[in-house]
């Protein structure tokens, strides 16, 4: 691709920072750098027409981890890891309402529910372990933070005992990312979309970057690209696709909140009068370890089904979309932020809670500089 004069001038002369990326790490990394150092030059390069990762596939949980999922995490990692990881996903929470505001975003704290199947021992595992659960959690909320309600959705095939923690909350994916978008627009920071960043290597004070399309410098490079970090030479994390889907609406939608199911392999929310349900990556883990942004048919047929016989056992309903969206995950949930090589940087693997903490790892990359 052969650039004008006047592109090349633009656009990619004197770049001061160069973020790869324009998910939610990536814009609020640009704003944070923007914020401290409002003269330099900007320049975010996003490889798909929209965020091409999950920043804008996701299911809009405002959540740090179901009851089942903190006891799982507890098995690979300490208390005290366990504690700091729920308290990066509470601040990132924070954060992000405190940028954009609730309205913004439509952020609702309506609760959030697991279901327990019957064909498992989680509920009797969540039951044995809930208060140590609570104590654990209770300095960061002031409260218990988990307790166990009737199944007053009709949910079926499922234990009549629902586990519920009363702050968690959902939002407007869309939404926020616009607004997001729109903020770093208007401070000036240039998005490039469809920019595939092939690789890059380091030159002095210097970063040179190719693309599928041209070739750049840039004093600094900031890796924000979760999911596909690993095609950029960051190996500790791994792609790991998530398939959703969407009903068409409908009429008197008696399921409100955010829901998990399977130790969050399994998640569904009302929104728009509408179920979206999302998972399924454990029928296959290796399948899923792609960036391809597809869908296989046995994982939809696996959630349709479980619409059907659990979520909406009585209620008809019809498939209105399809999607998937790549996360970033590995062998520890704690999130990358550091300095890769003297003018590289990276903040990726994000473990499926880009909601919750992609604000904060974004202001905390900036940060590293």
């Amino acid at each position: 691709m052969n650039l004008s004069y006047w592109e090349t001038k633009s656009w990619l002369t004197n770049i001061d920072y160069t973020i790869v990326g324009s998910g939610i790490v990536g814009l609020n990394c640009a704003l944070e750098l923007k914020q401290r150092f409002p003269k330099a030059k900007i320049l975010i390069v996003e490889r798909g027409t929209l965020p091409q990762g999950a920043s804008t596939k996701n299911a809009g949980f405002a959540c740090f981890g179901s009851l089942s999922e903190i006891i799982s995490d507890l098995k690979t990692h300490t208390e005290d890891e366990v504690f700091h990881l729920v308290k990066k996903r509470i601040d990132g929470l924070s954060l992000l309402r405190r940028i954009l505001g609730d309205e913004t975003i439509n952020y609702q704290e309506l609760g959030g529910y697991e279901l327990f199947s019957k064909e498992s021992n989680l509920l009797d595992e969540c039951q044995s372990k809930k208060g140590a659960i609570n104590t654990l959690l209770k300095p960061l909320f002031n409260a218990n933070v988990f307790r166990f309600e009737p199944n007053h959705f009709k949910f079926n095939n499922c234990h009549n005992s629902l586990g519920f923690n009363q702050f968690e909350g959902q939002i407007d994916t869309g939404k926020m990312m616009m607004c997001l978008t729109q903020l770093v627009l208007k401070s000036g920071i240039n998005i490039l979309n469809n920019i595939t960043v092939e690789d890059f290597y380091e030159e002095s004070s210097i970063v040179h970057v190719k693309t599928d399309r041209f070739a750049f410098k840039t004093s600094k490079l900031l890796i924000a690209t979760n999911g596909f970090a690993s095609k950029l030479g960051i190996s500790e994390v791994k792609p790991a696709r998530a398939q959703v889907l969407i009903t068409k609406p409908i009429s008197k939608l008696h399921i409100k909140g955010t829901f998990h199911l399977d130790q969050g392999y399994y998640y569904f929310r009302n929104i728009d009068n509408r179920i979206l349900f999302g998972g399924g990556r454990n029928l296959d883990m290796k399948g899923e370890e792609t960036t391809n942004l597809g869908q296989t048919q046995h994982i939809q047929d696996a959630l349709e089904t479980l619409l059907k016989t659990t979520i909406l056992p009585n209620t008809s309903f019809e498939i209105d979309q399809r999607w998937s969206g790549i996360m970033g995950v590995g062998h520890q949930k704690k999130p990358i932020v550091q300095q890769q090589s003297n003018n590289v940087y990276c903040g990726v693997r994000l473990g499926g809670m880009g909601v919750a903490i992609g604000s904060l790892v974004g202001k905390e990359l900036a940060n590293l500089l």
